[in-house]
């Protein structure tokens, strides 16, 4: 009975913080399969966070960041006779992490100039400190379902 089932492999955290959160967005990040990489620039981050704020745990800082930027409400297009809608809807716990994840990694991705453990580094702190690009990508969809709270009835 040595082998492992899907759902059992997929719960192994990453090798340093043995941490499922951290291991998602290294998987996030890899490109072309190339998760050592990925791993690198993740913990070259970490580290560049340290050496900023001293005084805090970079994994506690990483944590606070990707939960700051999880958005609550996000609008889905909706059809409904000829029109559709933008229908404000409420987030689950899993797709608020997707998508924290996935803003933050594209917030890297977009500045230029710089290798990427900083980039990356500067975003973890910035959304720590509830600013940056993926905080105010978030700002931006919590606005657009604002603004269609109209048609929250036609939410399915």
């Amino acid at each position: 009975m040595g082998r492992k089932t899907a759902s059992e492999e997929q719960l192994k955290g990453d090798p340093v913080f043995g941490s499922l959160l951290v291991s998602r967005f290294i998987n996030s990040m890899m490109w072309n399969g190339k998760k050592t990489v990925a791993q690198k620039i993740f913990y070259q981050a970490l580290e560049e966070i340290k050496k900023k704020m001293p005084q805090m745990d970079p994994l506690d800082v990483f944590v606070q960041a990707v939960e700051n930027v999880k958005p609550n409400v996000e609008v889905r297009s909706r059809r409904v006779g000829g029109a559709s809608y933008q229908v404000p809807m409420q987030v689950n716990k899993k797709r608020q992490q997707s998508l924290a994840v996935r803003w933050i990694i594209q917030a890297c991705r977009e500045k230029k100039g710089r290798p990427m453990y900083q980039k990356l580094a500067a975003e973890l702190l910035a959304a720590y400190n509830r600013e940056g690009a993926a905080i105010t990508r978030r700002e931006n969809v919590h606005r657009m379902a604002e603004a269609n709270k109209a048609f929250a009835h036609y939410a399915w």
